[in-house]
């Protein structure tokens, strides 16, 4: 069995190089994979993977646990990602709006793929496209909920918003990132007809647990019944998919490299 984030930081605590290294690894991957998409720069994503190992490597012996050390890290990258775009020539002037973002329609062709390995690693790519169009806000609720997994109040915590506000955001990335796809994700294209609910807001909505059990019955009898909106919902629920499925991030050797001198570094300044 695994060992758990609680016992490696017991293990830390008593001066445990290794457990310190391990843990380190544990998250690396993840948080490579948030910084990629919040820097949307290769070097400044590599900065702040490194930066954030780092100071993850100095302040883990004195980690007390009040949030789980994957938020915390989240947070410690989100600031580096902050700082790197204050500072970055790449910075926009401006940042965008959900209703001004690029087309989508150069990202894939329109052809028909086949359903073979290529063609979802293609996809895979779109999606990943997708995300980035999205204005800075949207896209860091949806990165840290969707691909990595937090709950709604730890995705608050990294952010210092409210559980509301960062379901509100949530659910505006979605319904935006799904309406990008939908060309691309082979669903069938039929006409909504009139007086219908936004059953794809209020699927997002049921899946934060923030409608009743009775309005989620009136809403799975209308998709049973109603052929375009349960299409839409699939294509809600392919997005996510999608979403979760993105690959961890690879960190660079000579990144491993340095967080691993820090740790012998600290280890070093501990030795009794």
């Amino acid at each position: 069995m695994e060992t758990t984030d609680h016992d490696l930081l017991a293990s830390i605590r008593a001066g445990d190089r290794v457990a310190l290294e391990t843990l380190l690894e544990r998250h690396a991957g993840r948080i490579s994979r948030f910084a990629g998409k919040m820097c949307r720069d290769g070097d400044d994503a590599k900065d702040v993977v490194q930066e954030t190992l780092i100071a993850a490597a100095r302040g883990l012996p004195d980690f007390r646990e009040g949030s789980s050390v994957s938020t915390w890290l989240y947070t410690v990258a989100r600031s580096f990602c902050i700082k790197k775009h204050r500072r970055s020539k790449y910075a926009p002037d401006e940042m965008l709006s959900l209703d001004d973002a690029p087309d989508l329609r150069h990202v894939a062709s329109a052809e028909p793929l086949p359903e073979d390995a290529a063609a979802a690693h293609e996809l895979g790519e779109v999606v990943a496209r997708a995300v980035d169009t999205l204005d800075p806000v949207s896209r860091e609720v949806l990165l840290l909920r969707d691909v990595e997994g937090l709950t709604a109040p730890e995705v608050g915590e990294v952010l210092g918003l409210g559980v509301e506000a960062v379901k509100s955001r949530l659910h505006r990335a979605r319904l935006t990132l799904r309406a990008r796809l939908e060309p691309h994700l082979r669903e069938p294209r039929l006409q909504q007809p009139s007086g219908c609910p936004d059953v794809v807001e209020m699927f997002s909505r049921h899946l934060e647990g923030e409608i009743t059990g009775e309005a989620c019955a009136t809403m799975q009898a209308h998709i049973a019944s109603c052929p375009a909106c349960s299409a839409r919902c699939d294509s809600l629920q392919r997005t996510l998919a999608l979403c979760r499925a993105a690959p961890v991030g690879h960190v660079p050797g000579d990144v491993q490299k340095m967080v691993r001198a820090a740790v012998a570094q600290l280890a070093a300044q501990h030795a009794p």
